[in-house]
């Protein structure tokens, strides 16, 4: 096990100190009465995870206004710009997951009806076809904005935040 999941297993355990990284004996011989087995693992990663295909966080990261306000050192009139821009673009998202579900839904109606539907199977398809372009839009529109709003050398820091993987768009 890496080190640094040492801490994050104590902490996430109940744990109240020495002896109790992982490795050091199973939770019953702690007292904590918890057990740490497959199930309890599935359980805990269902509970905890919040990402969606379309993405719960609109740009990757927990807080993206604030993220964005530091990393790329911008004016307070460019954060409320970003801050209307980043808010459209949630809505955005938040309908492609509405239709996203109602797409789905009308897939499951397809297959449990006596006679698979194939109409309402293409009408679900189609649906999730133009949930995804109509974001896809939002978000093109969103990044010209964001590119007009930035100066040069934070089109250039985005750009690499982008990059790397540190902002998901």
């Amino acid at each position: 096990m890496h080190p640094g999941m040492l801490y994050w297993w104590k902490t996430h355990r109940g744990g109240s100190g020495r002896d109790e990284f992982a490795g050091c004996g199973t939770d019953a011989q702690h007292g904590h009465g918890r057990h740490w087995g497959r199930r309890a693992w599935v359980e805990y990663a269902a509970a905890h995870h919040h990402d969606s295909e379309l993405g719960a966080n609109a740009f990757g990261v927990r807080r993206p206004l604030r993220f964005l306000a530091y990393k790329l050192d911008l004016e307070e009139r460019q954060v409320g710009e970003l801050a209307r821009i980043l808010d459209e673009l949630k809505t955005e998202r938040a309908q492609a997951e509405v239709d996203g579900r109602r797409a789905v839904s009308a897939l499951a109606d397809a297959i449990a009806s006596e006679q698979f539907d194939a109409a309402r199977a293409a009408e679900g398809g189609t649906t999730r076809v133009r949930s995804a372009e109509h974001l896809r839009d939002a978000v093109i529109r969103a990044l010209g904005r964001i590119h007009a709003l930035l100066e040069p050398e934070q089109r250039e820091r985005l750009a690499y935040l982008i990059r790397t993987g540190t902002l998901q768009i």
